[in-house]
């Protein structure tokens, strides 16, 4: 029974360092200059995390990993859920089938191009799958619940958040630009439409609409949270195949050693094996009951202060897994990611710019 007290109390110690991390994150992201680049308290938690895995992490006691673990995994899923109070059904015939179209069209061929480009680059599955669905559908908070469903290590989903603050970040600058100068021709329906579903972040689109104007933020934040709801079959799809496929991880390492060793290393991780040669389904639950809390949100039950209490408390949730992830994210394991993964990105903002582009400019019944 001691053992048990000792134990729970070194897991609250974790997780008390972590909202820690989290609070002094909310409040940095106060600070002007970064509101002026719309950096969320997700993205500066990260960094936070990262910074004490890079100075702090070996004096501390490791009996607080547990309590860092729950924050990356369970707070983690318990955040996506909530994060549905973001949006409801209604918001989806605002902007018509079109944007619809468009936002399945994005989603569909960024996801494909990246596991095609990532193939190419001879990435790892798990780190392009990560890069290509937070390029594909909404940043950060897509990276984490693909996070929760293909349980990577730490480092590969850190890697995956920093291209999606790179490019979102360079996107919300750009579009402005591009959009004043007149270069683009767009009118401010299908600029928001542009804008919704091919900017990275929620943060980037709610930058970038602002600067553009009220009629192409309102018709922008619309179509990217219909790309958010497009995470839950994503999802559903990537839970298979994880289920079906082993780790890249385990191959490697059974390939390396001794025939022995192989048979030590199988006795040794019983239930992994067991599940992948079974092909159990990881069913991503958290991903249901996120589209059932938008089905219930639609309802309009709750008051509108009581929904918006809930979302920032969301936010820290989401935050606390942020930097979460980034206290196991050590710079040598930045060096390990190497350079492909910025690539990858790169090659799929290339298509979001161009293709998301002329989608929005020429697919019929825009209008």
């Amino acid at each position: 029974m001691e053992k048990l007290s000792e134990q729970k109390g070194n897991t609250l110690h974790g997780i008390l360092l972590i909202a820690l991390f989290s609070c002094a994150a909310t409040y940095i992201s106060q600070f002007p200059f970064f509101q002026k680049l719309s950096l969320s308290p997700l993205i500066i938690g990260i960094l936070l995390g990262m910074l004490y895995a890079n100075s702090l992490r070996n004096r501390l006691p490791e009996t607080w990993v547990p309590g860092i673990q729950f924050c990356s995994k369970q707070l983690l899923r318990t955040g996506i859920v909530l994060y549905g109070f973001r949006l409801t059904l209604q918001n989806i015939l605002e902007v018509g089938g079109g944007a619809i179209l468009i936002d399945c069209v994005i989603v569909a061929v960024t996801l494909l191009a990246g596991i095609f480009f990532g193939k190419i680059l001879k990435m790892d599955k798990e780190t392009a799958l990560l890069t290509s669905v937070g390029s594909a559908i909404c940043g950060a908070a897509a990276v984490l619940g693909a996070d929760a469903t293909l349980k990577p290590k730490a480092y590969k989903t850190a890697v995956a958040v920093s291209t999606v603050v790179i490019f979102g970040t360079i996107s919300m600058f750009l579009y402005p630009a591009l959009y004043r100068s007149g270069l683009l021709g767009l009118d401010p329906h299908q600029m928001g439409i542009y804008t919704g579903a091919t900017l990275h972040e929620v943060a980037h689109v709610v930058g970038a609409g602002n600067a553009m104007g009220s009629q192409v933020e309102d018709t922008a934040i619309i179509v990217k949270m219909i790309r958010v709801i497009l995470l839950v079959p994503v999802l559903a799809v990537l839970s298979f195949w994880a289920g079906r496929k082993p780790r890249p991880e385990e191959n490697a390492t059974a390939g390396s050693l001794p025939e022995g060793s192989k048979a030590g290393l199988a006795a040794a991780a019983p239930a992994a094996g067991e599940r992948k040669a079974k092909g159990k389904i990881a069913v991503p639950w958290f991903a249901f009951l996120f589209l059932a809390v938008i089905g219930f949100n639609s309802l309009s039950l709750l008051p509108e202060g009581l929904v918006h209490a809930v979302n920032s408390f969301d936010t820290f949730l989401l935050t606390m897994a942020m930097t979460a992830l980034g206290t196991d994210t050590s710079f040598d394991k930045f060096k390990k990611a190497g350079p492909r993964p910025f690539l990858l990105a790169f090659l799929l903002y290339l298509w979001l710019l161009g293709g998301g582009y002329l989608l929005a400019r020429f697919l019929p019944g825009l209008s």
